[in-house]
């Protein structure tokens, strides 16, 4: 049976794709073009906002610091005041969200912004991106502190966690702007360079050499995928090649062979409360770390006994495609919110020329509106991957 599952699923990674190569060209740009020019308006009328402008009454901190609280925990209703208790997959609506909210319109607009200048030229995107870059890692009355020292605090218990480093996920695609700003000399980035970049090396060190940073590096499961990412984007950013190079090792030698079983399934993301959402999300940020470091070869790439993100992918095709075929339990919360633009069928379908995967990409929304859809949906630019 395995070695029949195993042909199968080869099988269905190389059919397509002697008919992807004879069935047209795949323009990014043309796609993109269309969705995102309508949204420039809009896009250049967001004025900054960050983390300083937003009071935490329950933080430990000051006004620069991020603070966030835990989405799964919960009063004690067996004791009233009390340490909070876990309710794994259920996101409690009273939680303080206004840090990460705040984090995630910036990690939103500044994307767009850059995706928008590369597409038109025009340089009133560029300055709009500068103004939000500006106050959250240049100015001292604005900007905010490089460390996340009390991400997803639970009340009575701490005020920070290691897994709270996951929400500066949120900032990849900033760096990924920022990236591409200094590779194309955009309007007004050589007055912030010199700040913004730095800013960046610091939480690059918190990142790889604090307690947190390293206990969140070690987690087994999307926690990890997601600081590989982060570690890999900010790195790619700042040229530390070092850092790049841990990295490739680290998704080779630790992350493929502990996530992706030999079928493609990711048993951690499925043994979770909401497992179809988290499958989806942690898929999307491995393929996205495959591509940042390797490209098309390293999404491709196997294991010794078998194992690939293009496997994975594979695997959560068919169920991206048509839901209703999902033979494991239902999410809890937000079953109707997925998919959306899962980007690992992009990443998947340019790396293996799978036309029906990219064409599958291109139907779903690339704009979900739901909070909790958006927090899980990090890599919204194709534009600066490509």
């Amino acid at each position: 049976m395995i070695a029949r599952r195993t042909l199968l699923l080869a099988l269905l990674l190389a059919a397509p794709a002697a008919w992807a190569r004879n069935s047209g060209a795949f323009d990014i740009r043309a796609i993109e073009r269309k969705r995102l020019l309508p949204q420039g308006p809009a896009l250049l009328a967001i004025e900054p906002r960050t983390i300083a402008a937003i009071p935490a009454p329950r933080s430990p901190a000051g006004p620069h610091d991020y603070y966030s609280e835990g989405d799964y925990w919960w009063p004690d209703p067996d004791n009233p005041g009390g340490a909070y208790v876990r309710r794994d997959g259920r996101s409690n609506p009273d939680k303080f969200d206004g840090h990460r909210d705040a984090l995630i319109a910036f990690g939103r607009t500044v994307p767009a912004l850059a995706a928008v200048w590369e597409l038109t030229g025009d340089p009133r995107y560029a300055e709009a991106a500068m103004r939000h870059l500006r106050a959250w890692f240049v100015d001292p009355a604005t900007r905010m502190n490089p460390n996340l020292n009390h991400a997803q605090a639970i009340i009575g218990v701490n005020s920070g966690r290691a897994i709270g480093v996951i929400d500066t996920l949120q900032i990849v695609e900033v760096a990924r702007a920022a990236e591409l700003f200094a590779r194309r000399n955009a309007p007004g980035y050589a007055a912030i360079r010199a700040e913004v970049e730095p800013w960046f090396v610091a939480y690059l060190d918190w990142l790889t050499t604090s307690p947190f940073g390293m206990q969140e590096r070690d987690e087994k499961n999307n926690h990890g995928s997601c600081w590989l990412l982060q570690a890999s984007a900010f790195a790619a950013l700042l040229g530390r090649g070092d850092v790049l190079e841990a990295a490739r090792v680290r998704l080779r030698t630790v992350i493929v062979p502990t996530q992706v079983a030999l079928d493609g399934r990711q048993p951690l993301e499925l043994a979770r409360t909401k497992p179809y959402a988290y499958s989806l999300f942690n898929l999307d940020v491995l393929a996205a770390s495959a591509w940042l470091l390797g490209g098309r070869d390293l999404v491709a790439w196997e294991t010794g006994d078998g194992r690939s993100i293009a496997k994975a992918i594979a695997f959560m095709a068919p169920y991206v495609a048509d839901k209703a075929r999902w033979p494991f339990a239902r999410d809890i919360e937000y079953w109707d919110g997925f998919p959306v633009r899962q980007p690992s069928l992009l990443f998947g379908g340019l790396a293996l020329g799978r036309r029906d995967w990219t064409d599958l990409w291109q139907r779903l929304d690339p704009d979900p509106r739901i909070g909790e859809v958006v927090r899980n949906f990090p890599v919204r630019q194709p534009l600066l991957w490509i």
